[in-house]
């Protein structure tokens, strides 16, 4: 049964993340979670297995998370009722050709950075309510498709800002069944809601998605009468170190400090060794940490009860150029166990 207060969906029963994958690209690893990764490549253009662009490596890279998190399950695609998707770039693209390739129902999802989380509780709603048996969701990103879609191509040599982030070259994928089977149970979902604070910054997403993780993460609090104290950590993906300290700064002026307070896009990268800049970003950069880090901790019993909100900016290449600011959204997902009042 599913019940539901105010934004927040929680499973009486809970579905299950039975099984999990991420793959990335060199400077993923190169980084602290590279041993968690199922893939990892240093070609990010996957030109020896017959890449002609980097549209074509992200889709590839998808479907190498897509079929090691089926290997995990022992299971074919063909047995997958539903696949929740999306990427960074226009429609969707990468997505689409990896659905092309797998054969399954898609249902195609955008929600920037914020995807992982997104397809996620989608998956986690249809497998709770029976209305599909094994939900596959997931999400990526790459460097170079991104900088040329979002900011200028790599080879006009731009100098990056401070404040901007990387955006990861890596995927993750999560395959979802219902409720009493062995994983690490989704227990809620809270679909986000719009947040504008008017940031016209291209090259500082995260303050731009900041309000979007706080405005999510108070209206769980209130839906649940839980605390941050009520977990072992509350993840954000991807606020990078900018972000970050502006959520905890916000948060403590809410009255709801965050002392367990991780980002994806602090966890992915060594900002003091790589240069990074600000922290990781795009939508395979909070897809990897759940898949390399999160859920394998929730597995052992490292974690027991986390939070995983991630943050996307929902701007277009036009948008931002004709001046417009830029909005963000949060959608905050709920795993492992724990009694709730």
């Amino acid at each position: 049964m599913v019940l539901r207060r105010r934004d927040t969906l929680l499973f009486e029963t809970p579905p299950v993340i039975a099984a999990w994958a991420a793959a990335g690209g060199k400077k993923e690893s190169e980084g602290p979670l590279a041993s968690g990764f199922a893939c990892l490549t240093q070609q990010a253009d996957f030109s020896g297995e017959g890449c002609k662009n980097w549209e074509q490596a992200e889709s590839l890279l998808q479907r190498k998370a897509a079929d090691a998190c089926l290997r995990k399950a022992g299971i074919s695609k063909k047995e997958i009722d539903l696949a929740f998707a999306g990427d960074l770039q226009a429609q969707c693209t990468a997505s689409n050709y990896t659905m092309r390739g797998l054969g399954m129902p898609f249902a195609g999802v955008y929600g920037a950075c914020s995807t992982m989380a997104e397809t996620l509780g989608l998956a986690a709603c249809f497998a709770a309510t029976g209305m599909a048996r094994q939900v596959l969701a997931m999400t990526s990103s790459h460097f170079c498709a991104a900088e040329r879609q979002f900011r200028t191509p790599l080879e006009y040599g731009a100098k990056r800002t401070p404040t901007a982030q990387w955006t990861a070259t890596a995927a993750g994928a999560c395959l979802l069944r219902g409720p009493g089977q062995q994983g690490v149970p989704v227990r809620s979902v809270t679909f986000g809601r719009v947040q504008d604070y008017q940031v016209r910054d291209i090259n500082n997403m995260g303050a731009a998605m900041m309000p979007a993780a706080a405005a999510t993460l108070l209206r769980y609090f209130t839906a649940t009468h839980t605390a941050p104290t009520d977990f072992d950590a509350i993840f954000t993906g991807d606020l990078g170190e900018v972000g970050s300290a502006l959520l905890r700064e916000q948060m403590e002026k809410e009255g709801v400090p965050l002392p367990n307070h991780r980002d994806c896009g602090c966890l992915l990268y060594d900002t003091a060794a790589q240069n990074v800049q600000a922290g990781g970003s795009g939508a395979g950069c909070s897809a990897a940490v759940l898949c390399a880090h999160i859920l394998p901790k929730l597995q052992t019993g490292a974690y027991r009860r986390v939070l995983f909100a991630a943050t996307g900016a929902l701007m277009s290449q036009t948008t931002f150029l004709q001046g417009e600011s830029i909005p963000s959204i949060a959608h905050c997902v709920e795993l492992g166990g724990g009694d709730r009042q």
